[in-house]
């Protein structure tokens, strides 16, 4: 009998190891899946600037990336720059009834050609933030574009949407690497504007541009055309949104800009007979 109750026991006390090591097995499964996982890659709008198609604007452009240096703010930049209405300072109307029209991203050889024949057509100037590369790889566009009359602005020379948070040192470094590209094309022409790429504004990046003589310029109406919605859409958007004083954003480089170039050829009837539409001023918006 003894020896029985003996069996019995450690057949019991084995029975509730086994059940007590599964237990603990599911809690340390359910705490390792609770954990981030630091194998996989990581996403962004940063891995699409470094294609052919730019695509920028992040969904909250008040909201800059993380500093992809991890040195934080640079205490020798001042923590407030610009005196526009935009996000930290920059421009985002004209200061006066007028409406500006303006184009990023370019120069493109098949829409930039497109977007030019269609605002002479109806005698519009508009303003161009011209791509550092894409000026050097098209030095007859940017002359194209100044001889027409228009206005220029730097937009960075790779469309980098995390230049605002590189140090002041790198910033300064790719927008005077940008100016000297597009005056390679046409040396006397005045570049009073800088738009950085995806509107991801931090003071720093207002703070270098302004150094260099250049107003940051942001935006009024968006209608995104950079993500394809067609040209009814962009129609739609511009036309039912622009009102005295705004700045109009819109592609004509950065991808597929055809439906821009369609749409544009709708919006210049509908806006010349309600604003007056001019190049943002060559002095900058002071």
């Amino acid at each position: 009998m003894r020896a029985r109750s003996t069996g019995g026991t450690i057949g019991t006390v084995g029975v509730v190891t086994l059940v007590l090591a599964a237990l603990l097995g599911s809690a340390y499964a359910l705490g390792r899946s609770m954990l981030p996982d630091h194998s996989r890659p990581p996403t962004g709008t940063s891995a699409q600037v470094n294609g052919v198609h730019y695509a920028d604007q992040p969904a909250d452009p008040v909201a800059p990336p993380a500093d992809p240096d991890g040195a934080g703010p640079d205490p020798d930049v001042p923590q407030q720059a610009g005196g526009g209405d935009g996000p930290f300072g920059s421009h985002a109307s004209t200061g006066s009834g007028e409406v500006a029209l303006t184009f990023d991203d370019g120069p493109d050889p098949t829409y930039t050609p497109q977007v030019l024949d269609a605002l002479r057509e109806y005698g519009v100037k508009a303003t161009f933030c011209v791509v550092g590369e894409n000026a050097q790889d098209h030095p007859d566009l940017v002359r194209a574009i100044v001889a027409d009359g228009h206005t220029l602005c730097n937009h960075s020379w790779h469309h980098d949407v995390l230049l605002g948070k590189r140090s002041p040192a790198l910033i300064r470094a790719d927008l005077i690497r940008t100016n000297e590209a597009i005056h390679a094309a046409v040396p006397d022409a005045r570049i009073s504007y800088f738009r950085q790429p995806g509107g991801a504004w931090t003071y720093p990046v207002v703070s270098v541009a302004e150094g260099l003589g250049m107003t940051p310029l942001h935006w009024t109406v968006d209608p995104n055309d950079w993500q394809l919605p067609g040209a009814a859409k962009i129609t739609a958007t511009v036309t039912g949104e622009t009102g005295p004083g705004a700045i109009v954003l819109m592609h004509d480089a950065g991808g597929d800009r055809q439906g821009t170039v369609d749409a544009l050829r709708r919006i210049l009837p509908d806006l010349t007979s309600r604003f007056r539409l001019a190049a943002l001023p060559v002095n900058g918006a002071g």
